[in-house]
């Protein structure tokens, strides 16, 4: 990734995007699954936002535009990309899990929601 690409926000970003794949923003929209004001407003906001974009929105741009990897969309929106799941993770996770009481798995849960929360908004 060049200098260029680190320091691009999410409009620049879908700018080489539309150019790269010769798409309007309604046809983004379309393939990502969101309103084409969803597009027109990352198209038209620099970073610093109250909000950022969905994760999934960004890992659908990923998908259907993959010359763009996921890395480069999120850090272009600002955001630090989720890691990607995997077996081995989520069988730790409900090792881990199944030794808590009723009560310490509640509140974990309430701090998982609040982190996943943290992350689709950008905040």
């Amino acid at each position: 990734m060049t200098d260029q690409e680190r320091t691009e926000d999410l409009a620049q970003l879908l700018a080489r995007l539309k150019d790269e794949y010769n798409v309007s923003e309604s046809e983004i929209a379309r393939r990502i699954g969101t309103g084409a004001s969803t597009i027109n407003a990352w198209a038209n906001r620099t970073r610093g936002g109250k909000r950022g974009p969905n994760p999934e929105k960004l890992r659908a741009l990923a998908r259907e535009f993959p010359k763009f990897t996921e890395d480069e969309i999120f850090a272009a929106a600002g955001r630090e990309a989720p890691g990607p799941p995997s077996l081995e993770g989520e069988e730790r996770i409900l090792r881990l899990w199944r030794q808590l009481t009723a009560e310490q798995q509640r509140a974990k849960e309430v701090e998982m929601r609040a982190l996943g929360e943290m992350n689709r908004t950008g905040q």
